[in-house]
């Protein structure tokens, strides 16, 4: 590996931000504060494509999924309205497509108006353009109008993210084939979608769709979706998509996607063929690091395009930083802005704490949901690391049962000997949010004792998490305890 950069730390007059992302206006946010003269370039808007295509879209259309799952739900609970069509996963609710879309693509310019603004009261000079690194540490911008500018700075922090990545053989058209950036231009809920890629956008997509109304079918490449996450979380979803009518093609991968007179044709590389209305291609992104500048300039670039940084965002080239998916580090948007603070903090020589990806929560916005943080299953089933664990059902817990939450767990992962929480996996609706103490204790390395003897409200869905503690407070007491 090449050596990172290692220069003197400095405090620059002028930092340079290519990438108006999480990683860039994060970065872009604190260097304000610190009194820096900011310049961040940016030619699609603010917030960049976590905003204004990728994440608050598409958790915007998950969010009315779930309110349409509470809706087929309500009958549980007492509730009695219109009649049952005769698709059985479905009541009398439905989606109005036209009127979804059109609310997630406002809210996303929205956020995106609400970013530039806080920039700009912020006294960030936001310039709207594509930049290029120019040496030794400038941007060259190229402007709407073709024309270029030349933007100094001390420092420069590139965070221009990532796109869809295109198999040959399945072009998007954003009509019928489409990737996750071109989802939001239906007008009406998708007959048959069928989702090729089984990974975290995959799975949301599949998750969200079928709950709006459409039949999914979900091609995996592996025997469970979700490859990368905790099997038992992983185990939950697939019952859960089962149960709503998602259609799984396991083991197989799509060798190409075509239009046919009204609909797709999708052939995987088994032979089988499907048949749908609609292709999403959710198959991974790419690095936005072409045409940048880098090599020019002593930036270092993996195999994969990605940018070569430390933990504390340093490129291989002095005060060249970087942050978020141009950087190949987990693509969350928690984990750009987060390397774009560290990034500030770094080059004014400020106490740094660098990158720690074991320390990062995430989540995945099914139905339900799955977030973890810290340790794995996997890691711990092969030795690597050495804990006790405890894996509690929600279907113990009262305020599950008042809710009619039939899916779920909490896993909690204690170093063994010590007791000190090294992990954690929550399947539950809100996931996302009980997390939070459990990353907490992760991140500061709180022992189980510490989470079960504090307060939960009652009755709660945090109560598990407590409870969980207080089970694997058995597994850690001394010998002569016992």
């Amino acid at each position: 590996m090449t050596p990172v950069n290692s220069a003197k730390h400095f405090a620059p007059d002028r930092v340079a931000i290519i990438g108006g992302g999480p990683g860039g206006y994060e970065a872009a946010m604190v260097a304000a504060d610190a009194g820096v003269e900011v310049t961040i370039i940016e030619d699609q808007g603010m917030g960049g494509s976590a905003v204004l295509t990728d994440v608050v879209p598409s958790k915007t259309l998950i969010a009315t999924a779930d309110a349409m799952r509470r809706v087929n739900a309500s009958t549980s609970f007492g509730v009695r309205f219109g009649e049952t069509g005769d698709d059985k996963y479905e009541t009398s609710a439905w989606a109005d497509f036209s009127r979804v879309n059109e609310r997630l693509l406002k809210l996303a310019q929205t956020q995106s108006l609400d970013i530039h603004r806080s920039l700009e009261s912020a006294g960030v000079r936001i310039i709207s353009g594509r930049g290029r690194l120019a040496p030794p540490h400038n941007v060259e911008v190229t402007l709407p109008d073709g024309e270029t500018q030349l933007v100094e700075a001390d420092a420069v922090i590139v965070a221009t993210g990532a796109h869809p990545r295109e198999l040959k053989t399945a072009k998007p058209d954003g009509e019928r084939i489409l990737n996750w950036t071109q989802a939001y231009s239906l007008t009406e809920v998708p007959e048959h979608m069928i989702v090729v890629g089984s990974g975290v956008t995959g799975a949301e997509f599949a998750s969200a769709y079928r709950r709006l109304g459409a039949e999914v079918t979900l091609v995996s490449s592996r025997d469970q979706v979700l490859p990368g996450e905790d099997s038992d979380a992983a185990a939950v979803l697939e019952d859960a998509f089962s149960r709503v009518g998602v259609q799984v093609a396991a083991r197989a991968r799509a060798n190409s996607a075509e239009r046919t007179a009204d609909g797709v044709r999708v052939t995987l590389n088994n032979g089988r063929v499907l048949e749908g209305s609609h292709c999403l291609m959710a198959v991974g992104g790419l690095p936005n690091t072409a045409g940048l500048g880098l090599e020019e300039c002593g930036v270092d670039i993996t195999e994969s395009g990605h940018i070569r940084v430390d933990t504390v965002s340093r490129t291989t080239a002095t005060n060249i930083y970087a942050a978020g998916d141009c950087t190949g580090m987990l693509p969350l948007a928690s984990v750009a802005a987060m390397q774009g603070r560290i990034a500030v903090a770094h080059m004014q020589g400020g106490a740094v704490k660098p990158l720690q990806l074991h320390r990062v929560a995430s989540n995945v916005f099914t139905s339900p949901e799955i977030a973890t943080v810290g340790v794995t299953q996997s890691q711990v089933d092969s030795g690597k690391y050495q804990a006790d664990v405890v894996k509690l059902d929600l279907a113990t817990n009262p305020r599950a049962k008042m809710m009619n939450i039939g899916d779920g767990f909490v896993k909690i992962f204690a170093r063994r000997g010590s007791g000190t929480v090294i992990g954690a996996v929550v399947v539950a609706p809100r996931a996302s949010e009980l997390i939070y103490p459990l990353a907490l204790a992760v991140t500061h390395k709180l022992h189980v004792d510490d989470v079960a003897t504090t307060f939960t409200v009652y009755p709660s869905l945090t109560g598990s998490i407590a409870e969980a503690a207080r089970r694997l407070h058995l597994h850690v007491l001394d010998p002569a305890e016992e």
